[in-house]
């Protein structure tokens, strides 16, 4: 692709690294930008910076959050004693749109994927063990992504938690081996969750 402009270039090059955007898109991008005025140019620019800046993990559940601790964990009329443990973020908001799920979460930051290098100790586990050791959790449910790297974080995590005196659940599958949570509608999503099976159960099928 040809430019007349080296930060034409630059800004497209940019652009380009985010997931899924190729040079076409990146370009169509950025052209748009040049036709808004400085100001709402500077207002995307600085909300970038900022997010970058101040954004901050909840120290409880891991979730993206303004505040040290995030208003999912901080909600007095959730159900504390239950915990969801998801991939990332996207999970989250998928599972909270199908408002079918009152409990807390626990967001792991990835699944185990030896292929990939990723372990058990690059995810937030042994911070989930210590959330079921120092508080009152009756239930842990496993909402992975239905991938063979989210069937083998299920099972390591089971293998960690069995001892517990807790339930151990996984939601139901109506979501197709392969899918992501991210990307399943919020109906089956929701009767997913609604339909939890308890996870040893779900071994034997």
């Amino acid at each position: 692709m040809n430019f007349s402009s080296k930060l034409l270039e630059n800004a497209v090059a940019e652009f380009a690294k985010l997931p899924g955007v190729g040079q076409k898109t990146a370009l169509r991008l950025v052209l748009h930008l040049l036709n808004q005025d400085k100001a709402e140019v500077a207002k995307f620019g600085d909300s970038i910076i900022k997010l970058r800046n101040e954004i901050k993990f909840c120290r409880v559940c891991h979730n993206i959050s303004d505040q040290e601790i995030c208003e999912i964990c901080s909600a007095p009329k959730r159900d504390h004693a239950t915990i969801c443990v998801v991939e990332d973020t996207r999970d989250v908001m998928a599972i909270q749109n199908t408002d079918q799920y009152n409990g807390l979460y626990h967001v792991l930051g990835g699944l185990i994927s030896p292929i990939d290098g990723v372990g058990p100790s690059d995810l937030q586990v042994d911070t989930l063990v210590a959330r079921i050791k120092e508080n009152e959790v009756k239930e842990v449910i496993f909402a992975l992504s239905a991938t063979m790297e989210g069937d083998t974080t299920i099972f390591y995590l089971h293998k960690r938690l069995k001892d517990f005196n807790i339930s151990l659940s996984t939601i139901a599958r109506g979501i197709a081996f392969g899918g992501e949570l991210e990307y399943v509608d919020e109906i089956t999503l929701g009767r997913s969750i609604a339909t939890r099976i308890p996870y040893e159960s779900s071994l034997s099928k």
